[in-house]
């Protein structure tokens, strides 16, 4: 049975736990697998798409690192009892950043190559939020933010940090990490990888009141107990709770929505929350300087700007139907702000020559297999990972999508490309030629050990290079 050749797109979690899967399910025949990503690094969202305080989660890099450490063609040069057929029939991983698809390389160059190619480009674009004003100055989303504080190289290398009120609307884990990173003394997050560009920005944050907005109430948010507590660890920042918002009969947050644990947890935290309250409020304890306002049942109907610019943001007070949504009131408030953020989405972006739903922003797909307009299958061409069911479920859910995908692309062997290049020195002088100045993961060891001295010579775990053009001199030794 001939050798399987498969390129992915995409070297974040989706597709190293694809090509990891792959290996495993053809151990019997052997598998080549190219990993191609834009940026010089690999990990995708779990390195600019996680906030730097989250080590725990950052965590599961070492797993990523493992998969591509073991399938590494020099690895298996340095095998030791195997035998050379079951060398020949283990898996190898090469790894190719600093590759653009659509530019460095093309649907034809993959045709040319593999068997098949599996899309696992994430979702990195904010989702639109249709308010009037929302593009006002002072209004960002929220994807754009977690870039510029987690140093991707594509996005500017300062961020417009003058408000001392600002909004974030969203209920989800992406807003808290906002409201996070935006509400923290830079000082607290120095023992993180945060680059050195944005602890300074951050350093010079004159935020006092950040402002959290939902459209439901206090049982219906969308993060995680794990999450929930953190924000309010936050030092020297006081969580302002607004009673209103736990004073409604809600038979369905009760019945429902009460049995979940997660939901009896995290009304456990806001309960403890509103206690530190009253007991400020008695003068029992004192303020903080900085201060975070959790506004639920509160949806937002407009930005309100003045010269162009965010002066404030107009909210409709909303109230529980009893069955899990919500009916609008007609009262209405306006929260003064000079900044605003969106956390109400990710989409993913279009890629050149493959169908693209951009109501959805994901690659219309049945089971990761590819669909064309026409609503026939794309042979060879398959999704996996946000691209494929947008940005849903946590970095766990991605290893049982990338299965079903893997398992869609090996019932379908009968179907696949037929490469006429499969030299595995065809891809570097592909690149070569085209002046491409790829990565390995070699190059992305040398860069990891980079960012660790540098963050050993301040007294911190790393540093995190951001500039594209070091990134890559440095994986490539030059």
């Amino acid at each position: 049975m001939t050798k399987m050749r498969l390129a992915i797109v995409g070297a974040g979690p989706a597709g190293i736990y694809a090509a990891d899967l792959l290996i495993k399910a053809e151990r019997d025949f052997g598998v080549e697998i190219d990993l191609f990503e834009q940026l010089p690094a690999p990990y995708g969202l779990v390195r600019y798409g996680v906030s730097p305080d989250h080590p725990r989660i950052k965590g599961i890099i070492t797993a990523l690192r493992e998969v591509l450490d073991r399938t590494r063609p020099d690895a298996q040069e340095i095998g030791t009892s195997a035998s050379d057929d079951e060398a020949a029939n283990r898996g190898i991983v090469r790894y190719f950043g600093n590759v653009r698809y659509g530019e460095d390389i093309t649907l034809e160059d993959l045709k040319r190559h593999y068997h098949a190619v599996v899309f696992a480009t994430g979702a990195i674009r904010d989702a639109s939020l249709e308010i009037p004003g929302i593009d006002a100055e002072g209004s960002y989303g929220a994807a754009d933010f977690v870039s510029w504080f987690d140093g991707h190289p594509d996005v500017p290398r300062t961020w417009p940090l003058e408000a001392t009120d600002v909004a974030v609307i969203g209920n989800g884990n992406v807003a808290l990490d906002v409201s996070r990173m935006l509400i923290k003394h830079a000082e607290d997050l120095l023992p993180t990888e945060i680059p050195s560009n944005v602890y300074e920005g951050l350093a010079s944050n004159p935020i006092a009141d950040l402002h959290l907005f939902g459209r439901r109430g206090p049982a219906y948010v969308k993060f995680t107990p794990l999450e929930l507590r953190e924000l309010g660890e936050v030092r020297d920042v006081d969580m302002v709770i607004d009673e209103r918002d736990f004073e409604f009969d809600d038979p369905y947050a009760t019945e429902v929505l009460g049995k979940n644990k997660q939901v009896v947890v995290m009304t456990r935290v806001m309960n403890q929350w509103r206690e530190a309250q009253r007991a400020r409020e008695a003068g029992e304890t004192e303020s903080s300087s900085r201060r975070l306002h959790l506004h639920f049942w509160s949806k937002p109907v407009a930005v309100v700007t003045e010269d162009g610019r965010v002066t404030g943001l107009k909210i409709e007070r909303t109230a529980p139907d009893g069955q899990g949504g919500i009916i609008e009131t007609g009262e209405f408030e306006v929260i003064p702000v000079q900044s605003l953020y969106r956390a109400v989405g990710y989409l993913g972006s279009p890629l050149k020559e493959i169908p693209f739903d951009e109501a959805r922003g994901v690659i219309p797909n049945e089971q990761g297999r590819v669909m064309g307009a026409d609503g026939a299958q794309l042979a060879g061409v398959y999704a996996t990972g946000w691209i494929k069911r947008g940005p849903v479920g946590l970095i766990g859910h991605t290893k049982s999508d990338a299965m079903e995908t893997i398992e869609c692309l090996l019932e379908d062997r009968a179907s696949w490309w037929e490469p006429v290049e499969t030299s595995p020195d065809a891809i570097p002088a592909l690149l070569e030629s085209r002046h491409v100045p790829y990565t390995t993961i070699e190059g992305w060891q040398r860069l990891d050990e980079h960012e660790l001295a540098l963050g050993e010579s301040e007294g911190r775990t790393r540093i995190k290079v951001v500039p594209r053009e070091e990134m890559t001199r440095v994986s490539r030794g030059e």
